[in-house]
């Protein structure tokens, strides 16, 4: 008896239910992934925080602070598309990419069954390294992007494609200061060079040491808007630093850069 009322009870669960819901989570999935680890979330919860501050002053009864709160998210929609705009445009691009099949395995395996791939997982860290150290040495500037989550397409596309498996030699060459290629920030994802001579944002913030140069600050620049990893050595000292969420951890040695890489790119 009580079985069955329960039968009776629960909604008509359909076949294209649990598709829309799978759709949906796929489509939330993708933006936050598109989002993560840039200024995008902090926009997003803070027009999250404005929208509950409404609710609770809107219950409250308190007109005058309600009427401006609704103003602001009357246009909101239209706000959104604005401040999203880039990763809405990454988005679209990407639904429109044609895809392998190995491809697609690999993102139903990240998104359902969270299983990262082993490619991903096996990152070579001594080329760079031993680049690092090579170039201290000589005192050779060097800027080294690691991406991460997010897509840098945009930056490298300031730069000069080179898609080439990373070697301690082929990093040496590109910072040579008789090479091209030596202005600018190296690209790399993975185990791959990616990009050399690409610009970098600067950060615009006003409590940053004076004393640092361009590639320490394009380091925190891009670190700010991006989530990257960024290694710098400088050109005046020879010394090693990287920089992750805005923020620089100068003058590491090599075994601190190689378990700081591993812990934020590995």
């Amino acid at each position: 008896m009580i079985p069955t009322l329960l039968i009776q009870g629960l909604p008509n669960v359909r076949i294209v239910d649990i598709l829309d819901v799978l759709f949906v989570a796929f489509i939330l999935y993708e933006c936050y992934r598109l989002a993560k680890g840039t200024n995008v979330m902090r926009i997003f919860w803070t027009i999250v925080a404005i929208y509950v501050l409404w609710r609770v002053v809107d219950v409250l009864g308190m007109r005058l602070s309600s009427g401006i709160l609704g103003g602001i998210i009357s246009v909101g929609l239209l706000a959104i598309v604005v401040v999203f705009q880039p990763e809405i445009r990454k988005f679209l691009l990407m639904l429109g990419t044609k895809a392998s099949p190995e491809l697609r395995l690999r993102m139903i395996r990240r998104i359902f069954l969270r299983q990262p791939d082993v490619e991903e997982q096996k990152i070579i860290l001594e080329p760079y390294i031993q680049a690092c150290v090579h170039m201290s040495a000589t005192k050779t500037g060097a800027l080294i992007i690691f991406k991460r989550e997010n897509s840098v397409d945009e930056l490298v596309a300031t730069g000069e494609r080179i898609d080439a498996k990373v070697s301690s030699a082929l990093l040496e060459t590109l910072f040579f200061k008789n090479s091209p290629l030596h202005d600018g920030a190296v690209f790399v994802d993975g185990n791959t060079v990616v990009a050399a001579r690409c610009i970098l944002p600067v950060t615009e913030r006003t409590d940053v040491d004076p004393n640092l140069g361009l590639r320490h600050r394009s380091a925190i620049g891009v670190t700010e808007q991006l989530d990257v990893v960024a290694v710098v050595v400088s050109e005046e000292t020879g010394d090693i630093s990287y920089a992750v969420d805005g923020e620089v951890h100068h003058g590491v040695s090599p075994v601190e850069l190689s378990q700081a890489l591993e812990s934020l790119i590995s």
